[in-house]
């Protein structure tokens, strides 16, 4: 029989061979992450090995052809002018979206009847699919029985039926609109969370120093919120920019390409014209975009993020307007 250790002395502790069962987490998740790397990971790597090379569609080959792709494509007139419209599409949406969307979010903050009525029906647009809100904003410019013309005629600031969808800049205006009206309430949302996290007491000390509302909101509110607001902006920009549904279904590029955005063309270019490579190097640029833009938007917004509760902290008559 094995010999029991004598008081005070500590029994030797012998070496545990590790369990199969540390490893059960790792066999868990491993299905999901090689669905990921089916799903994402290996279209990624091919699409950039086909944006340096030519696919020839008889034998289904690659031929290489360098940076040829990405040239051609800088040098296309409508790869210009699409991403012009794009960029155009996105400084706007995105400022309006998040301008709009802040400023009924401060409303919604407030306390009134109504109010959780009111962030109920915030939601429905956004809840609703693109597609459904392409149709439904394609039926109200409608030129022949669209409830925008009727109205507008009734009002007595038109006095014809006039075809919005099929001008240039109307086209590009009813695009935008559709585009505002489903994406704005997230900017809401997600800003009405952010501002129920700010203490009342920084109000009630920067309203007993004598800050208005204008300077509660530039030293208080928008610091504290800042990085909600960057992730909206960041989101909001790579989601702008991928605009493809809306559009297609609105407008299909046109009148005259003036809403023929980058996706599109990419799209028409990859599977209209079988030019994939092209297709690919397009693809790749507002990739680069998109990440350009949320490097910009992180080094501009959040630089400072780590001070912005000390800077917002009422000291004496500072917030004194």
């Amino acid at each position: 029989m094995r010999a029991r250790p004598r008081m005070g002395q500590l029994e030797p502790v012998l070496p545990v061979r590790r369990s199969n069962r540390n490893r059960l987490p790792q066999l868990l998740i491993s299905p999901s992450l090689l669905i990921i790397a089916a799903v994402l990971l290996i279209p990624i790597v091919y699409s950039l090995v086909l944006s340096f090379s030519k696919l020839n569609l008889s034998d289904q080959s690659l031929s290489s052809v360098g940076v040829d792709n990405y040239a051609r494509m800088l040098s296309e007139p409508s790869y210009q002018k699409a991403i012009g419209l794009t960029l155009l599409f996105t400084v706007i949406t995105v400022t309006l979206e998040m301008v709009l969307g802040v400023g009924m979010a401060l409303v919604l903050n407030q306390n009134f009847k109504g109010r959780g009525l009111l962030r109920g029906l915030m939601i429905l647009p956004w809840a609703l699919p693109g597609v459904v809100n392409a149709i439904l904003w394609k039926w109200i410019f409608n030129a022949n029985y669209g409830p925008f013309n009727s109205l507008l005629l009734q009002l007595g600031v038109i006095d014809h039926y006039h075809v919005w969808l099929g001008q240039p800049v109307s086209a590009f205006i009813c695009v935008l609109v559709a585009n505002l009206w489903k994406e704005t309430p997230y900017v809401v949302l997600l800003t009405i969370a952010a501002l129920a996290t700010i203490p009342n007491d920084l109000y009630e000390s920067a309203s007993i120093d004598g800050a208005s509302a204008w300077r509660s909101f530039w030293r208080i509110t928008l610091p504290l919120i800042l990085p909600v607001v960057t992730v909206l902006l960041i989101t909001k920009t790579i989601w702008t920019l991928q605009t493809y549904d809306l559009v297609y279904i609105m407008t299909a590029g046109g009148p005259q390409n003036t809403t023929q955005f980058i996706t599109l063309l990419v799209q028409r270019t990859a599977f209209k014209y079988q030019q994939f490579g092209l297709a690919s190097a397009m693809s790749y640029s507002v990739s680069m975009l998109c990440f350009g833009l949320t490097f910009l938007y992180i080094k501009m917004f959040l630089r400072n993020d780590t001070q912005a509760g000390m800077r917002t902290r009422p000291r004496g008559r500072r917030l004194v307007s």
